[in-house]
């Protein structure tokens, strides 16, 4: 996953949905957002014959996002 470039939308997307969720502010709109946004990425990485697990996916954007410093 390290070498798995996130756009810059979806990777903010995630950020907007983390800032939410330790405000105790997520929203469903948010979180379906996230989600629409990792099923096309995964979709796209298919097409282009990458083998990808949405899960792999999903949880290095996570901790990207919420684990790593930003630059």
């Amino acid at each position: 996953m390290a070498d798995t470039e996130y756009s810059d939308d979806l990777i903010a997307l995630e950020r907007s949905a983390w800032e939410q969720i330790q405000a105790g502010t997520l929203t469903v709109e948010t979180a379906l957002a996230v989600r629409e946004g990792i099923d096309k990425f995964v979709a796209e990485r298919r097409a282009a014959g990458n083998e990808v697990r949405r899960m792999d996916i999903e949880l290095g954007l996570k901790r990207l996002v919420r684990y790593e410093p930003a630059a």
